[in-house]
C-alpha cells in the first residue's frame, strides 16, 4: 500500500489529475505502475512483469527501490513492512 508521496505531481497523477511537468503517456503508464505498487503486499510482487525491472538503488538513493516506466522514467519508493512511502515518479537520467 502507498502511504506517502514525495511529490505533489505524483500524488496528482495517482488521483487522476494531469500534470504539466511530464508527458501524458508517462502519466498513464505511471498511474498503472502506482496501482501495482499500491496492490503489492511483498516487494517481490513487483518483479512481475519483468519489464518493471525492480531494483534497489545505490548512492544517495540507497534507501529507495525503483520500477521502470520506460528507459528514462522511474517510480521510486521506500519499502518498509509491506508498504511504500516517499513514492515519486522521476526522470532518472
Amino acid at each position: 500500500m502507498i502511504l506517502t508521496f514525495a511529490s505533489k505531481e505524483t500524488e496528482q497523477i495517482w488521483n487522476g489529475i494531469r500534470v504539466k511537468k511530464m508527458p501524458i503517456e508517462i502519466q498513464n503508464v505511471g498511474r498503472r505502475k502506482l496501482r501495482m505498487l499500491n496492490n503489492s503486499q511483498d516487494i517481490s510482487d513487483l518483479r512481475i512483469p519483468p519489464s518493471n525491472r525492480l531494483e534497489k538503488l545505490t548512492g544517495k538513493l540507497n534507501e529507495y527501490y525503483s520500477i521502470r516506466i520506460n528507459k528514462q522514467w522511474r517510480v521510486i519508493f521506500v519499502w518498509e513492512k509491506g508498504n511504500a512511502s516517499e513514492v515519486q515518479i522521476i526522470d532518472y537520467h
